[in-house]
């Protein structure tokens, strides 16, 4: 086969792929990736078994009945919120119906890896900001202070990962006035597990963009089904920039369900609650220290000892996610149950 490709763009040749976290076939704690570590509910396997059919699956699925229900559960108008292919497809949607090339993006370091990737490939200008150390306390002087004519673009993960700080709605509200001409995305992908949402602001803000996703505390992560809120005049422009049917049959039928089971959910909310206050002594008591978190995971830094620290985890069954990369000689524990951070804290003492 030849050496010759055709060339790409620019943008391309200097992005730097996503890399997909480790996933060994024998393991007994996935602790890696943030991902609902009790499973969905119930009702989402029960209508999945009843709806999934061969004629159901030859045919391109009805959206109009699941955006209503799905709005109705959110308390938007269905014209206010765009279904998407994971929260990935929303950001991605942001970049290609607001930023151009040339255009300014401001992101914060360190934050979720997709913001920096699609600002990447629209071939935006990264203004990136660090979070002020050594709390990772949110810039908000620094951040209002980059703005500029050109802004397109805020895109702020609220709870951070991978520090797990929340930003209050005072200084997001702040940003969304100093900021007029920029969509301001808020990525509440964590929210089920703080509680802290920017939601009800939609009406007063029209550079005001929410995402959420059923891929952590519904347990949905493999359907990939992501939600973008916005006023409706936002979400007519961001839908003619979307494929049509990027969303599953599957994935619709499993959100309308794990939405009618809110006691479900709220159940393993409380309970990752509990874990996470379990998790925090635990690692401190071990002489880490421990970053205070608002999500479902947990950043706890081991210094020099992080990366021989997450292989021996790993060999014993047990993933962490490395943030080396970012924050020299941290560590990320995404937090399941008691029972699951028991079972983690057994064996890193063993260590």
């Amino acid at each position: 086969m030849s050496d010759w490709l055709l060339r790409p763009r620019a943008a391309v040749r200097e992005l730097a792929p996503y890399t997909l976290p480790p996933a060994p076939a024998e393991l007994t704690l996935r602790l890696h990736a943030n991902e609902n570590t009790a499973g969905c509910s119930p009702a989402v396997l029960a209508a999945l078994r009843q709806s999934l059919c061969a004629p159901g699956l030859a045919a391109y699925p009805d959206y109009e009945p699941a955006q209503r229900e799905i709005a109705a559960a959110f308390g938007v108008a269905p014209a206010e919120m765009l279904l998407t292919n994971g929260g990935d497809e929303a950001i991605q949607l942001l970049f290609q119906t607001y930023v151009d090339p040339g255009d300014q993006v401001i992101l914060l370091r360190p934050s979720y890896a997709m913001y920096r990737f699609y600002a990447g490939l629209a071939a935006a200008e990264v203004c990136g900001l660090d979070y002020d150390r050594p709390g990772f306390v949110f810039p908000l002087a620094a951040l209002l202070a980059a703005i500029r004519p050109t802004t397109r673009a805020i895109l702020l993960a609220n709870p951070n990962n991978p520090t797990g700080g929340c930003i209050g709605s005072a200084a997001i509200e702040c940003i969304l006035r100093a900021a007029p001409e920029a969509a301001v995305l808020i990525d509440e992908a964590y929210f089920d597990f703080c509680g802290t949402t920017v939601l009800p602001l939609l009406a007063a803000y029209p550079n005001l963009f929410v995402c959420r996703t059923f891929s952590k505390a519904h347990g949905l992560a493999a359907l990939r089904l992501g939600c973008l809120f916005s006023q409706a005049g936002n979400i007519a422009l961001l839908r003619r920039a979307q494929p049509p049917y990027s969303v599953n049959l599957g994935a619709l039928v499993a959100a309308r369900a794990s939405l009618r089971d809110p006691a479900y959910r709220q159940a393993y909310v409380e309970e990752v609650r509990a874990a996470r206050t379990l998790a925090a002594a635990g690692l401190r008591a071990l002489g880490f220290r421990v970053h205070a978190g608002c999500a479902n995971f947990l950043l706890f830094e081991a210094g020099r000892r992080a990366p021989a620290l997450c292989a021996a985890l790993a060999a014993r069954g047990i993933l962490l996610r490395d943030c080396g990369r970012d924050i020299p000689g941290a560590l990320r524990l995404s937090i399941g149950t008691r029972s699951q951070m028991a079972t983690f804290l057994s064996e890193l003492r063993a260590l």
